[in-house]
């Protein structure tokens, strides 16, 4: 059976199953012309590139951030896990935190942060679709001080879990949704930590 009839074969069983699910799935293959697995995969070779990005994140009790950044990928290093392929890159970046300040406290703080990011993609790497993770240092001009947290240090550590996906031309615009952890993991008390939800938006040149 050719690779065309097996992905319209697979495509009417999701779409019997789960009808709703199968109608969003097949909008966003709309944005990717069925190829061979090989060419497949050389388009989407720019995906492996640096990239820029920007970020807006939101946490549980009125801080929001604002983030620009760079990717900066291991090129030397990749491996294969579970039939998918495990990359790494540097991500750099700076951040700016909005909030609602303590009495005599300002209401932002600026963080520079650098986080290693091992980025795990299906089909031996050819799926647009990937899935990561990275623990990382930030440093900002600051202490958070809101009306309801404090944090003991300017140092902190990052932690991050996310999924997204590559699509365009040659894949190099890419969307992903993270959630992200920050405290300075007990250094120094008070320790609350600050969760953030994250929606990034990153071009590859």
């Amino acid at each position: 059976m050719t690779s065309s009839l097996l992905h319209l074969r697979r495509a009417l069983q999701l779409r019997a199953r789960f009808p709703r699910l199968s109608s969003t799935l097949a909008l966003l293959a709309l944005s990717a012309p069925l190829l061979p697995a090989a060419q497949a995969q050389a388009l989407g070779s720019a995906a492996q590139n640096p990239s820029v990005y920007v970020q807006g994140g939101w946490a549980e009790r009125g801080t929001d951030s604002a983030t620009l950044g760079v990717t900066l990928p291991w090129n030397a290093w990749r491996t294969e896990l579970w039939g998918s392929e495990l990359r790494g890159h540097w991500d750099v970046y700076l951040s700016r935190w909005s909030f609602d300040p303590r009495a005599g406290q300002p209401g932002h703080t600026l963080l520079l942060g650098v986080t290693p990011t091992l980025r795990l993609r299906p089909d031996q790497g050819r799926s647009p679709w990937f899935l990561e993770g990275g623990i990382g240092a930030t440093v900002s001009d600051d202490r958070y001080i809101t009306v309801r947290k404090e944090f003991g240090t300017r140092f902190n550590f990052a932690s991050h879990l996310g999924f997204g996906l590559n699509f365009g031309e040659e894949r190099r615009h890419e969307l992903s949704l993270r959630l992200e952890h920050v405290s300075n993991g007990g250094i120094k008390k008070p320790n609350p930590g600050e969760n953030f939800l994250q929606l990034r938006y990153a071009y590859h040149f």
